[in-house]
């Protein structure tokens, strides 16, 4: 077990959060949004120094994206919140410090009162 915050991305809300054309290939561009992950577990985040354990969870027609060295995927089996939820879940259980990226207000409720702290889209996606 790692004592690095977790750091679990919300890949359809990041992914939503710019107009791009993402709808086109949501596969593609969870793909463009993990490859983008990458580097940001041993650099950190704003305001969050390094080393963090990136999760990004995919659900949908992303399933089956894989993971990089430096970013985890999970596919989510159903709903990628309840994914995002048990991960969360998981790390309180191990007191370990976790950090939610999503704008998915319902989904900040929910980690939140698990402990989760909770970041917008612009913390990983500077364009969001």
């Amino acid at each position: 077990m790692t004592d690095r915050v977790l750091v679990v991305v919300d890949a359809a809300n990041v992914v939503g959060s710019v107009p791009d054309g993402w709808w086109r290939d949501r596969r593609g561009a969870a793909e463009r949004l993990r490859d983008g992950l990458v580097g940001l577990g041993e650099a950190g985040l704003p305001g969050r120094p390094g080393p963090l354990q990136i999760v990004l969870v995919v659900e949908g027609a992303a399933r089956g994206v894989a993971s990089v060295p430096g970013v985890r995927v999970e596919s989510a089996p159903g709903s990628g919140d309840d994914r995002i939820v048990e991960l969360v879940e998981m790390a309180a259980t191990a007191g370990r410090p976790c950090l939610v990226v999503t704008a998915d207000r319902e989904l900040r409720r929910r980690v939140a009162e698990l402990g989760a702290e909770c970041a917008g889209p612009r913390t990983v996606r500077p364009s969001a």
